[in-house]
């Protein structure tokens, strides 16, 4: 990777930044230059502040800092963004939006009556880019954490070890409320099986969103090839041994903290933090990628995601009926808004 020998003082947001990919990510991108600031926006405010502490030990960088940021509440992504302009901190540059869940043990909902999964994984980060969209400076890249799950046909072995369950996308207001928009599909199925398929879903939707969000940018003129705002999706890989797994039963847990993480290298796409970190970094400090935007990249290599993440149409009406369930107003965003916010509880 090629990096500039000199960078002006610029920003980056990693959600999520506390534990896992985002820590390495975070200390990749602090590292790299002591002009780089680096927010880590975090719901747990204790841990946060411990990792900036080691994060500004192990990088020498003390342009680290935390800020709170709870993406199953819609008034604390608005929080967030209001806290962030008053700072005054040096231009943003790069979104990444990374933090997430996965909740295997019985349907849960956000603060503002949303599933979990689909209110924390898509709407939480969803707002969170559009409020911060009139704050980037180009050449700016928002990159979304998406995963190998959302493919159709990922049942190899692997998969089913770990229990993975393909996606399926019934439109964003089944997926917020599953309870009004029950999917007859599910009602034999164990917690665990449903709560696998809404997060599959949910990193189908963050591809959704990345090449939705591309392609607006480029018809509404804001991003060019000149002064480009690229928008790319990441796939970790998997990563064993982080904080995925907290909500799944004893042995899942152990599996997953324990087995896994040593047999990692005998395992396909299996990498640990620290080299997916790196990886996701590279989309944000490597210059050759400034202007590409809309694709999807497996930890260094950038790939074709399924066919379905490609349907237009499908990613449309979850962007728009996302702006809806928000309640985004034109005032908070730089793009259009389609229509009224009202419909959202019809």
């Amino acid at each position: 990777m090629t990096l500039r020998s000199f960078i002006p003082p610029q920003t980056a947001i990693v959600t999520g930044g506390n534990s896992g990919l985002g820590y390495s990510c975070a200390r990749t991108i602090a590292a790299t230059h002591p002009n780089w600031h680096v927010v880590i926006a975090s719901r747990n405010q204790q841990q946060a502040t411990q990792a900036v502490n080691t994060l500004q030990h192990e990088t020498g960088n003390q342009h680290i800092e935390r800020m709170p940021l709870d993406l199953a509440s819609l008034a604390s992504v608005r929080s967030f963004t209001q806290d962030f302009t008053a700072r005054e901190l040096p231009p943003l540059h790069a979104v990444i939006c990374n933090a997430g869940i996965q909740v295997v043990s019985g349907i849960t909902y956000t603060q503002d009556g949303f599933e979990t999964t689909f209110g924390v994984n898509c709407l939480g980060h969803f707002l969170l880019v559009n409020l911060l969209l009139r704050h980037l400076v180009v050449p700016a890249c928002i990159v979304f954490v998406s995963s190998g799950v959302h493919y159709p046909g990922s049942q190899d072995v692997m998969s089913r070890l770990t229990g993975v369950t393909p996606p399926r996308y019934r439109g964003a207001k089944a997926l917020a409320w599953p309870e009004k928009y029950p999917d007859v599909e599910e009602r034999n199925e164990s917690a665990q099986r449903v709560g696998m398929r809404r997060y599959s879903t949910s990193k189908l939707c963050d591809l959704f969103y990345v090449y939705e969000l591309s392609r607006r940018l480029q018809s509404e003129g804001y991003s060019t090839p000149e002064h480009p705002i690229t928008v790319n999706a990441f796939d970790p890989g998997l990563m064993p041994g982080t904080k995925l797994a907290r909500d799944h039963g004893a042995f899942e847990r152990f599996a997953w903290n324990v087995i896994l993480p040593a047999l990692r290298f005998a395992l396909p796409n299996a990498h640990s933090p620290n080299a997916s970190g790196k990886a996701l970094a590279r989309l944000v400090l490597d210059p050759t990628l400034e202007s590409i935007s809309g694709k999807y990249f497996e930890g260094t290599r950038e790939r074709a995601s399924s066919e379905e993440s490609y349907n237009r149409q499908e990613a449309a009406e979850l962007w728009e009926t996302s702006a809806k369930l928000v309640k985004l107003q034109p005032t908070e965003t730089i793009l259009r808004v389609e229509s009224s916010v009202d419909e959202a509880t019809s």
